[in-house]
């Protein structure tokens, strides 16, 4: 495998915005994409962040950000958008709204605008690790950086 940074959609935005990352490659592993990852670079799982697209019960797509030793309390993000569930969507809207195959997810350089809601302590890491729009390919950056970029709303929905 090429240690050379592969032009994804995802590189591109972050290029065009001028933020400053690290690429890592690791072994996708489809059953444990964080933990896999984790392992492979030697950081904690918490500092690797998945991007999971969702929809509200309107039909409204998102993407909320979330540690990759975390959940999404599905119920306390559905209470605070105001609608009666949220959930993830399947494979194939997945696709079609970002553009991206599942385990390679980025939430930047997406096809279709969506809101981001981003777990409020993934502020607290000095460096986080997300993925760069490919299986096996992540960025790591400051979550300054993804801030800028992103414009996230900041949320506690987190469940160990």
């Amino acid at each position: 495998m090429s240690n050379r940074i592969p032009n994804t959609r995802a590189v591109l935005a972050l290029r065009e915005h001028g933020v400053e990352f690290e690429g890592h490659f690791y072994k996708y592993s489809k059953d444990s994409v964080t933990k896999a990852a984790a392992g492979e670079l030697g950081v904690p799982e918490h500092s690797v962040v998945k991007t999971l697209v969702m929809e509200d019960s309107e039909g409204n797509p998102m993407i909320v950000l979330m540690h990759g030793d975390m959940r999404v309390s599905t119920r306390a993000l559905a209470r605070l958008l105001g609608v009666k569930t949220t959930g993830t969507v399947d494979p194939k809207t997945a696709r079609r709204l970002t553009g991206y195959l599942i385990g390679g997810i980025s939430p930047f350089g997406t096809r279709r605008a969506l809101d981001v809601y981003l777990e409020e302590t993934i502020l607290k890491l000095q460096r986080l690790f997300i993925n760069g729009g490919r299986r096996g390919f992540l960025l790591e950056m400051s979550p300054e950086d993804l801030v800028k970029v992103l414009k996230p709303t900041v949320v506690n929905v987190a469940i160990p």
